[in-house]
Parts: C-alpha cells; structure tokens; sequence
C-alpha cells in the first residue's frame, strides 16, 4: 500500500531502498512514542510541475516540534527540501502524501538523548477522509490536557488519543469523531482542525488544546482574501449543533464538509456553505491553478 520493492526513501543522509531500511528495535519512539512527524503534500500544478505546498512552513515546524520535545535536531531543512523532491522525483510521484519522521536511538531510560535520526518517506493517498460529506459524532475522547503534553507539537505518541476516537467513532456507524478538550469546549478532530459556519461567519477553536494546523493557517488566509469574516474561540456543543454548515481540514483531509454532528444535520447544503467556496479555493491554490489562469491571460 505504501511502498514496493521499488519505492525509495530517504533515511539519515541517504536516499535508500524502502524495503532494505532497517531501525532498531529497541529505540525509544518505538517503545514510547516519543518522535515527532509532519504530513506533507505535494501537487502537480497548472503548469505540470510538482510543487510541495508550505514546505518551508512544515519543515519548521517539524524542527520546533523536535526542539518542543528536547530531541535533537541536526538538519537543514534546505537541505532537507531538495531531498524530499528527489524522492518524490525517484519514486514518479508528485500528487502525494509526504511523511518525515524524527526518530529516537534505543534508549529505555527517561534521559536525553543526544542523537536523533530521520527518514522521508512518501507515498500516493487521496484525501485521508475521502470526498463524500461527513457525518461526525462527538467523541467520548477528550484532547490531551496542555499541561501534560506539548500540545503544539506533532508528536507521535499523541496520536493514539485520535487512533482511538476515530475506531470509535467508525465502530458505531460514523465517519469521524469530533473531540473536545477538557474544558468541554469543542477542539478538533483526530487529524484535522474545524471550522463552524452560523450567519456566514466562520468560527474556530482558539490555540491552546488543538494543533494549530497550517491548513488551519492558510484557510484564515484565504478567508481574508475572501472577505470571509473569522472568529477564533471557545466553542460550545450547543453552538455546533445550531450551525449552518461546518468543515474540517487538514493537510491530509484537505478541506471536507461535515453533513450532520451526532445526526443533527446542519441547516444549509454544503454547495451553498462558506467552506464550499473555500474548500475550492484552497484546491486551486495548492495547485497553483489561478496563477496558472492569470499567466494565460497576459
């Protein structure tokens, strides 16, 4: 699904074979969780080329998830840039997922370490929760406390908070969950920020419990650049559940509209919704298409 026996990677300084890539068992985010990642896409644009969209965005942020974390962190990311296009070049690829992934030498003590390794890797993947319209229940999973984790960081071993609400989620008949913090106010879901849409303003959990998401980022901007008005804040199940329309996104789920929180359908179609106007924005500028159009026109 992933890889092949001819699928490319590149592992600490090294473009290798996927399926030759060895790590050591006895490492620490193995045992522990104790890595960090960043989910990275790259597109084939308008004009046939592939463009990776935020790169130096992720990178950094990759870098101060690590440092978040008192990881070491040895690597350029300029460096590291030219290295991820090499292998989306090497394995034919340019609509795709990107993984780098920060990992620990083996150590089964709590002490820092003192080194730290890395691995790219990349793959083809649609829309990590498809292209139909969501149907969401609100999880019994809460987001980490902020005070026991460094929430703003991608860390590894705080997805199996998501792995667990999204199983149950999924296991009584829906296609995500939304989870709050704990607080009780409303935060995110297991892998994508939301927006909630009532008299066409889009409102959004405030830092502090979620992962503040470039797509999360870029989706403000292109709400500026709309006129769309945004409104970051706490946000209650009540004011959900009263809403017009309502979104997650994501650089994995890109953008991807939500029918019905806990079968409480939202009140307007999502053709005629805020986020569905977004939702195509955000596609034609991931793929560079309007310069594309603007080029043509000179």
């Amino acid at each position: 699904m992933y890889y092949n026996d001819n699928t490319f990677i590149f592992l600490n300084g090294e473009i290798v074979k996927a399926s030759e890539a060895k790590i050591d068992l006895y490492g620490q985010t193995l045992h522990y969780g104790y890595g960090v990642f960043e989910g990275i896409r790259s597109y084939k644009t308008a004009e046939g080329k592939t463009k990776i969209f935020k790169e130096e965005a992720h990178f950094e942020r990759l870098k101060n998830s690590a440092y978040a974390l008192n990881i070491p962190y040895t690597w350029n990311n300029e460096d590291l840039i030219k290295a991820t296009y090499q292998v989306l070049e090497l394995n034919h690829l340019q609509d795709a997922y990107i993984r780098p992934l920060i990992y620990a030498p083996a150590n089964m003590s709590f002490v820092r370490n003192h080194e730290s390794f890395i691995a790219i890797e990349t793959w083809e993947m649609k829309p990590f929760l498809g292209e139909q319209l969501l149907n969401v229940m609100t999880s019994s999973f809460e987001r980490p406390n902020p005070r026991g984790f460094k929430i703003e960081a991608k860390a590894t071993g705080h997805y199996v908070n998501s792995i667990l609400a999204s199983q149950e989620a999924k296991a009584k008949g829906y296609d995500e969950a939304l989870l709050k913090d704990m607080k009780g106010f409303v935060a995110e879901a297991p892998g994508a920020n939301f927006f909630v849409e009532k008299n066409n303003v889009l409102y959004t959990p405030q830092t502090g419990n979620i992962l503040p998401g470039i797509t999360r980022a870029t989706i403000l901007e292109i709400c500026a650049q709309l006129g769309i008005q945004t409104i970051e804040k706490n946000i209650t199940l009540a004011e959900v559940h009263g809403a017009d329309s309502a979104f997650f996104c994501g650089t994995a789920a890109e953008v991807i509209g939500i029918t019905s929180l806990d079968k409480i359908l939202f009140r307007k179609e999502w053709k005629d919704s805020p986020g569905s106007i977004i939702q195509n924005e955000y596609k034609n500028l991931v793929t560079e298409k309007k310069k594309q159009e603007k080029l043509e026109t000179v």
